[in-house]
């Protein structure tokens, strides 16, 4: 992997900054206006850069140091102009440090408190009983309103083609021109909703009620059912863990704010 030289900009100008510079003294790696350049922005660079699989030669080594050079030209320059005294500078400045330092917290916590295996086969079992031991085979029309929804059914009481319909009607891009069909999926892969009606069908049949949902009003027909197999463990485990870590960082956020005293004087919307 080459660590461009646009790269090592983008890498200088946001402060993300990793071996060390052997001929750095304790001034830093150079000087600017007599204003030392710290060793440890360049140790922080290459540092990330390394970590990405970057050998630190000599001619990284002097990327590097240039364009902390040419970076700490600007900052002095920015400085000399004032922006750093602008409001919305400052107040960037303060978010980007308080993101800075939650991100730092927020990783340093999951590491301390890594998803168990246990709680992992838990969200396993949860998994599997969420997606269930059959899938379904639907096609669905979609339309805006259910005056439109009611209307498709009484035209499919009449003897209506379901498919024809569909792609005379219907506002799902994805299934319209394949006469509304979806193919297989689980309850779990579709809004509540929809898998509500669609598990309740028998086979052939089509809801005799318009459906809702976020996305419109639905007429649904089943077309099969199968008996499915839920992936295994190993293949899903990846995924769960995050969703464990994701539960505990919201219990931790949760219990921060038990324990907070929180005022929110004068401020729009705030809960």
């Amino acid at each position: 992997m080459k660590l461009t030289t646009s790269a090592l900009i983008a890498t200088v100008a946001f402060g993300v900054l990793q071996p060390a510079f052997a001929a750095g003294s304790n001034n830093g790696v150079a000087t600017v206006n007599g204003k030392p350049i710290k060793q440890s922005l360049y140790d922080l660079i290459a540092k990330e850069a390394s970590n990405r699989g970057q050998p630190i030669d000599d001619n990284v080594k002097s990327v590097i140091v240039n364009k902390l050079i040419d970076s700490e030209l600007v900052f002095q320059e920015a400085q000399r102009i004032g922006l750093d005294k602008q409001p919305d500078f400052i107040a960037r400045e303060e978010l980007s440090r308080r993101e800075l330092l939650v991100n730092a917290f927020l990783q340093d916590y999951m590491k301390k408190h890594p998803a168990s295996e246990a709680d992992t086969k838990l969200a396993y079992e949860a998994y599997k009983q969420e997606l269930g031991d059959k899938e379904y085979s639907a096609r669905h029309i979609l339309v805006a309103t259910e005056a439109e929804a009611k209307d498709i059914i009484a035209q499919l009481n009449k003897g209506a083609d379901f498919a024809k319909l569909a792609k005379e009607k219907s506002k799902d891009p994805g299934s319209q021109e394949k006469g509304g069909e979806l193919g297989w999926f689980s309850p779990a892969g579709m809004v509540k909703p929809f898998s509500d009606a669609a598990v309740k069908l028998q086979k052939g049949k089509y809801t005799a009620a318009p459906v809702q949902t976020q996305f419109g009003w639905h007429v649904i027909k089943l077309e099969d059912t199968r008996t499915s197999q839920p992936p295994s463990y190993e293949e899903v485990k990846d995924g769960l863990q995050k969703q464990v870590q994701q539960r505990n960082l919201e219990k931790l956020l949760t219990d921060l704010r038990s324990k907070a005293k929180i005022e929110t004087p004068g401020a729009t919307g705030a809960k």
